[in-house]
């Protein structure tokens, strides 16, 4: 059986992560084989702000991972994050053209392309992911493909979700000047919840909140597929500070009594007060979206919390208050169980972008992307396979 080599590569405000996979053809979920991670420099917000620095970071980071695997890697993919990654509904529409009025392929790819030709704002982006959420055929709406059925028009709802072009061009220069080629892009939070959420919870509905440095990612679930994704401009970061402002403390100090570690002898009070504080602000950002999109309480699978954030002592209990839905923080463990040399286990969800890029290579096979480039992507039918073969 042939194996195949998948790299991912998480570029985070905080760090650099990088992920090597093995996979089997037929076989299930890749196998990681080597892990690294790096100090990322030169980002704010998830955007590249000094490229040599950035190029530092991947570099370091491969060059461990390599070590650990015992494998040179070539390519890679990476994921967007930060503040101009957004996802925003459109609906498009196509004229079915066969005689005999059935719907072929190229009918669902015309509703597409429409839907994206309809994007308002559309200045400076470049669309990362098209997901179709609801069909309709002739007005009445229909489950599965529409594909092979029979109508006169044909009009798609779909979910589009983009990155500012001159950060995507900046994140692919970044990987390649690092000797890494890109294979393709995806959106940071949709790669984590291919890791992080099971298909139950997919299905009946949830919200994914990647819990970054600077930023705050979020992805929307309902009846299998995204249907919302939104970044904010606040992150784990702030927690630190505002802890280190409160009490007088080194930001070092600050960070450990963030995570719940060290023998501080603070008023314990007062330490909740700040972290609970700052919480509320970033929750009330995604509150504030779920309202906007109508979910506000209507997920019953409730909140997902991944990313470096999710190490904050209190967070759970405090996102199921706040936000009056179930919470979560995953447990998955991702393990070694083909490198002798390595008997680590990962437990941190900070690895799950850099491992659910692997998981989404399995069924991806594109041309490979250059800043120079004409990138243009559309994950269609990467949804439809990989749906079915995302963690159980």
């Amino acid at each position: 059986m042939s194996k195949r080599i998948i790299t991912g590569i998480d570029i985070g405000t905080h760090s650099v992560r990088v992920v090597i996979t093995e996979h089997t053809e037929g076989g299930g979920l890749p196998h990681i084989i080597g892990i690294g991670k790096a100090e990322s420099r030169g980002l704010r917000h998830g955007y590249i702000i000094n490229i040599t620095d950035a190029v530092k970071g991947v570099r370091a980071a491969v060059e461990e991972a390599e070590q650990i695997a015992g494998v040179r890697i070539r390519e890679a993919y990476i994921s967007v994050g930060g503040v101009g990654l957004e996802g925003a509904q459109s609906t498009g529409a196509a004229i079915i053209s066969r005689a005999d009025s059935e719907i072929t392929e190229s009918d669902v790819e015309r509703a597409l392309r429409a839907g994206e030709q309809n994007l308002a704002n559309a200045a400076n982006k470049k669309i990362l992911h098209t997901i179709p959420i609801t069909y309709t055929v002739d007005g009445k709406r229909i489950y599965g493909r529409p594909a092979g059925m029979k109508g006169l028009k044909l009009e798609v709802k779909c979910l589009i979700v983009t990155s500012l072009e001159q950060h995507l061009n900046d994140l692919i220069r970044a990987v390649e000047e690092a000797g890494i080629e890109p294979i393709d892009a995806c959106a940071s939070p949709i790669a984590a919840s291919f890791v992080a959420l099971t298909k139950a919870q997919r299905m009946a509905g949830c919200v994914l909140a990647n819990i970054g440095a600077e930023t705050i990612s979020m992805v929307v679930y309902e009846e299998g597929i995204p249907i919302s994704l939104e970044v904010f401009p606040t992150g784990s970061t702030d927690i630190t500070n505002d802890i280190a402002l409160g009490l007088k403390i080194p930001l070092e100090d600050a960070e450990l009594i963030k995570l719940g570690k060290g023998g501080y002898d603070f008023p314990k009070k007062k330490m909740n007060d700040i972290i609970l504080s700052r919480l509320e602000d970033m929750f009330s950002l995604v509150i504030a979206h779920l309202k906007k999109i109508g979910k506000h309480e209507l997920l019953p699978a409730g909140i997902v919390i991944t990313g470096g954030g999710s190490g904050v002592e209190t967070i759970e209990d405090f996102a199921r208050v706040a936000m009056r839905l179930p919470s979560k923080i995953p447990t998955n463990t991702l393990d070694f169980p083909s490198n002798p040399k390595s008997k680590k286990q990962i437990k941190d969800t900070s690895w799950f972008v850099a491992y659910g890029l692997c998981i989404w290579g399995i069924t991806n096979d594109r041309p490979v992307l250059h800043a120079r480039g004409n990138f243009f992507g559309n994950i269609k039918e990467m949804f439809a396979n990989l749906l079915k073969q995302l963690m159980p």
